[in-house]
């Protein structure tokens, strides 16, 4: 293209100066010529006015005068009643001598009819002529130099952006979708620029998107699985009672169910359900089955998971995510926590809280500020539960903060519950 570009622009430029160039070329010639013509014929009429005055006082003419005056002339003066000619100046140029050069002639006639002729090589103003027309042509080659790079700049800068912006459509087509930001001044490669961009950060956050699922569905899954691992564990310890292994296997089946829902809300998210149906759940239900999840495995560690405080609490958030949420927090505190486990529920009027807390030795002060951050943790966990923890609290208008470091506490807030309020899309 911006060969194409150059070349046509080439070859008006050649026709452009060619059309202005060779009558200009002509004119000039022409112009030339006719200043020589009129040049002479004023010389001419000057000699004869000379002549006529050395005739009226002298009674001849001094052709001496003429010979110093106009060396680079052949003079031919021819007084009026049939008098014989006198020539001055250079012979040479007299156009009856042989190998005479090319002459130009300015004749006149005085009024006193005295003939003057006046001869001078045409040599002379063809060098004149050449010069002009060598300098119609510099200016010319001038020009065309002009256009070619101006035509090259020009083709430079708008095949740049094309290319550039080929680049960056090559770059989506790769997968890497972080906009590029460049300009070129131009509005119609800008406007495609700006779209590129826009089309990138779409991309970007589709991708993110999928990423943030692959992890998030990844980490809540391994909770409820542990659960059950835990459960279906149980069973094969008790195979000999069968009471117990059908109170287990109960227990397994919530499990499962609970795995269910997790899958549920999980592709929810996924389809950008971004408000979630709240209703009015009763925490006591919520915290007793959490507390009999996990209480084989802080047996086995000698630990102990409590539930304090009050009783008889309702909060509008939906039953699976508070089942997540608080999985999430205890999980926390049991891999970096120590000691007992507490669960406390306390009823602030308008909303209800329900903190998280252990005894181990909390949350270092440089992570204090960036615990809910996305792969930020203390330890060898992923970084994601407590991030994924607060995003779905929100979602659903409510919130979790980290109210002490020392030991390490976390508060869930969640909207106080009405009586017999029914279902509603939140955030509330």
């Amino acid at each position: 293209m911006r060969r194409r570009m150059v070349f046509s622009t080439l070859v008006v430029t050649v026709i452009a100066v060619m059309l202005l160039g060779l009558p200009l070329g002509a004119l000039t010639y022409q112009l030339i010529h006719e200043e020589a013509a009129r040049q002479l014929q004023g010389e001419a009429e000057l000699i004869g006015a000379e002549s006529d005055t050395m005739l009226e006082f002298q009674d001849e003419i001094d052709t001496a005068r003429f010979d110093q005056d106009y060396p680079r002339r052949y003079i031919r003066v021819t007084p009026a009643a049939g008098s014989e000619p006198v020539t001055a100046g250079d012979p040479a140029l007299d156009p009856e001598a042989p190998e005479s050069p090319n002459t130009l002639l300015g004749t006149t006639t005085t009024g006193r009819d005295t003939h003057v002729e006046v001869w001078a090589a045409s040599d002379d103003y063809q060098s004149s002529v050449i010069r002009a027309w060598l300098g119609i042509a510099s200016l010319s080659l001038l020009a065309i130099g002009v256009a070619v790079g101006l035509s090259m700049f020009q083709a430079r800068r708008l095949t740049l952006p094309l290319m550039d912006l080929a680049a960056t459509a090559e770059r989506l087509g790769s997968g890497v979708a972080t906009p590029w930001g460049h300009r070129y001044g131009i509005p119609e490669a800008d406007r495609v620029a700006e779209v590129l961009d826009r089309s990138a950060e779409r991309i970007a956050g589709l991708i993110a998107t999928e990423r943030h699922f692959a992890t998030d569905a990844s980490h809540q899954l391994r909770t409820p699985l542990t659960a059950l691992t835990m459960r279906l564990e149980e069973i094969i310890q008790v195979a000999d009672d069968p009471q117990l292994v059908r109170e287990e296997g109960e227990a397994a089946l919530a499990q499962t169910e609970r795995l269910v829902e997790t899958v549920e809300s999980l592709l929810g998210r996924a389809r950008k359900s971004q408000n979630p149906e709240v209703e009015p759940v009763e925490l006591d239900p919520v915290l007793n089955n959490l507390q009999a999840e996990w209480a084989p495995v802080f047996q086995q560690e000698r630990r102990r998971l409590l539930v304090v405080g009050d009783s008889g609490l309702t909060a509008m958030t939906v039953p699976a995510d508070l089942a997540q949420i608080l999985a999430t927090l205890v999980e926390n505190a049991y891999k970096h926590g120590a000691g007992t486990v507490t669960l406390r529920r306390i009823d602030t009027g308008h909303s209800v809280r329900i903190e998280v807390s252990d005894e181990g030795e909390g949350v270092p002060d440089h992570l204090s500020g960036r615990i809910f951050d996305r792969e930020v943790s203390g330890g060898d966990g992923t970084g994601l539960g407590l991030a994924l923890a607060r995003h779905i609290a929100e979602s659903e208008g409510a919130r979790i903060e980290l109210v002490q470091t020392h030991p390490a506490t976390f508060a869930l807030f969640l909207p106080a519950g009405a009586g017999g309020l029914s279902k509603m899309t939140g955030p509330v």
